[in-house]
């Protein structure tokens, strides 16, 4: 069954940042749930294993005052047969510059391609988070270099953990 105000916002997270959590507080105010799909993508080869980043993801949630409202799952294979498996209506992502759009734009269109039924609803991200990438936090971190108030702590703390920091 189709929700009307349900969205999914995927992602491979790895980590999530508060740039992620910026834009999933934006998208509550358009959307009445939201759900955090993490993708199972070896291909990307992430750092965080799968249980890991849902794990961080569930803890960095843990005390938002619209908890009732996300869901944390992950989901393997195609976005468009999750989506028809929630009966979510739309795709949450975010925009930080140009380079994005192009990647972004492909996918929608494929993805439009594979379903006509989600749509595909671009939020342009914070300015205050613009130039944070969960890649860019990972070289950060395995450098030495702080990430405070760019991540939740929990995530920092597993960063340094991961990398010995």
């Amino acid at each position: 069954m189709e929700d009307k105000r349900l969205a999914v916002y995927a992602g491979s997270f790895d980590p999530i940042t508060n740039g992620h959590l910026d834009l999933l507080d934006r998208g509550l105010k358009i959307f009445d749930k939201i759900i955090i799909a993490v993708a199972e993508n070896p291909a990307k080869k992430p750092l965080l294993t799968l249980a890991e980043r849902l794990e961080l993801i569930r803890a960095s949630l843990a005390n938002h005052p619209d908890s009732h409202s996300i869901q944390v799952d992950s989901f393997k294979g195609l976005l468009v047969d999750y989506i028809q498996r929630t009966g979510a209506v739309a795709i949450l992502r975010g925009l930080r510059a140009v380079s994005d759009f192009e990647y972004e734009f492909q996918m929608a269109l494929m993805n439009r391609k594979l379903s006509r039924k989600p749509e595909t609803l671009y939020l342009m991200t914070g300015a205050r988070w613009i130039y944070i990438s969960s890649r860019i936090i990972k070289e950060v971190v395995q450098a030495g270099g702080s990430v405070t108030g760019l991540v939740p702590e929990v995530v920092e703390s597993k960063l340094r953990e991961k990398f010995g920091k």
